[in-house]
């Protein structure tokens, strides 16, 4: 009997692992979505997890799915309308011709961008800009200026509420106000940016000196529509500030600023509906789909109630330990499912065994900063790989891997000792 009751769970643990590797691997050339939504297929078709639950873990991404329309919507169209080459020109002339420079700008840009858009905004958004800024400084090799819009969208996700919908998933009903949240997180976050920056300049430096960096490049004019692409990502930030601040959910809002954005721009043309919509990296969206049902299917196998039990049990007997290994842990295992279906787990687990902030803060700390080690780690670092692929450029798996290895866990370590030095 006992067999018997192992043997399903066996089955959809086996299941939720090949798809992952699918994912991470990418087997046949095939894109990741495939393989997550093979792998939620393939738990519905063998009868492991009912249709129902199957869709039930489908809508729980549902304002996933929303921020990232209008986050891709408006990516779309600012790259179309001319305002990535605009702003890479000014970028490149401010660097006066240093590689370092140009890096450091670069860095600095998409910390900003992922504290007030998000880190998949950074991905999405400041991924192309940094490709046109590369192409116009007519560098050699893009990629050190690309792996910092990769690294900077986790390394600064935990600024505030709204700099990783991770954030949200994780706290959900518990969110700490905004002074709490600044006064708890604000040492943890300014260490893992410097141990980011340090490490990549250290990992990146003899790439960058090699490099030269032109500077004489012309000056572009910013179209009306490019203008329009603009404004409307700007006030997309100050409609996500704003729903945080009122507790609201960020895809709905999101989603109707890009797309009243690509409306209005269309509109001013009066053609390129087709190009927008046919360009949009829609895949992105089965992916994460597929990767909520797999989430969605190991939680029915009890791995909720035993990670709440382990948690509850540790945090009793050792409080400053528990932070130190559940944020360890939980950063390392969010590169198994990506963090931000593995976020919903830990959010219902740290609510479920009710810890201390100290404790919830670890494990946030581990679920944003942990995917800065392999591919999959996090929504963001997969639609910086859509974005680079996009511009002829690619990233494997184990060249990601072993760059993440050095850069993760100074930036890991360091936030967590900020976190357990907060009051």
């Amino acid at each position: 009997m006992g067999a018997l009751s192992v043997t399903p769970t066996i089955a959809t643990w086996s299941i939720a692992a090949l798809a992952t590797l699918g994912v991470i691997l990418r087997p046949l050339g095939w894109p990741e979505a495939i393989w997550a939504v093979l792998g939620a297929a393939a738990l519905v078709g063998l009868g492991l997890l009912p249709a129902g639950t199957a869709w039930d873990g489908v809508l729980k991404g549902t304002d996933v799915y929303l921020f990232l329309i209008g986050m891709m919507l408006l990516a779309e169209v600012a790259r179309k309308e001319g305002l990535f080459d605009w702003l890479a020109g000014i970028a490149v002339r401010r660097a006066r011709g240093s590689a370092t420079r140009l890096f450091t700008l670069v860095y600095g840009v998409g910390t900003v961008v992922t504290v007030f858009l998000s880190n998949d905004a950074c991905a999405v958004v400041l991924t192309p800009a940094v490709y046109c800024a590369a192409k116009a400084a007519r560098v050699k090799d893009p990629l050190p200026y690309l792996f910092v819009c990769a690294f900077i969208a986790n390394a600064a996700s935990f600024v505030l509420p709204i700099s990783n919908p991770a954030n949200l998933v994780v706290y959900a009903a518990h969110m700490p106000p905004l002074l709490d949240w600044l006064a708890r997180f604000t040492l943890p976050s300014v260490l893992a940016i410097v141990a980011t920056y340090a490490v990549l300049r250290w990992t990146q430096g003899p790439t960058l000196r090699a490099q030269t960096v032109a500077s004489d490049v012309p000056t572009a004019d910013l179209s009306r529509t490019g203008l329009v692409a603009g404004l409307g990502i700007l006030a997309t930030g100050a409609a996500l500030i704003g729903a945080s601040a009122l507790g609201r959910d960020l895809g709905l809002p999101t989603c109707l600023a890009g797309l009243a954005t690509a409306l209005l721009v269309l509109a001013l043309k009066r053609e390129g509906a087709v190009a927008v919509v046919k360009d949009v990296s829609w895949s992105v969206l089965p992916l994460v789909a597929g990767l909520f049902v797999l989430v969605e299917a190991l939680e029915k196998t009890g791995l909720l109630g035993l990670v709440a039990e382990t948690l509850r049990n540790a945090a009793r007997a050792a409080p400053a330990g528990t932070a130190w290994g559940a944020g360890t842990l939980v950063a390392v295992l969010c590169n198994a499912v990506n963090n931000l279906p593995a976020g919903l787990v830990a959010g219902a687990a740290v609510q479920a065994a009710d810890v201390s902030d100290r404790i919830a803060g670890a494990i946030l700390i581990g679920v944003d900063l942990g995917p800065n080690l392999s591919v999959t780690g996090s929504l963001a670092t997969i639609l910086w790989l859509t974005a680079i692929r996009r511009e002829g450029q690619d990233v494997g798996a184990w060249r990601f891997l072993k760059l993440g290895a050095l850069v993760m866990p100074p930036a890991l370590l360091l936030a967590l000792a900020g976190l357990l030095l907060v009051p």
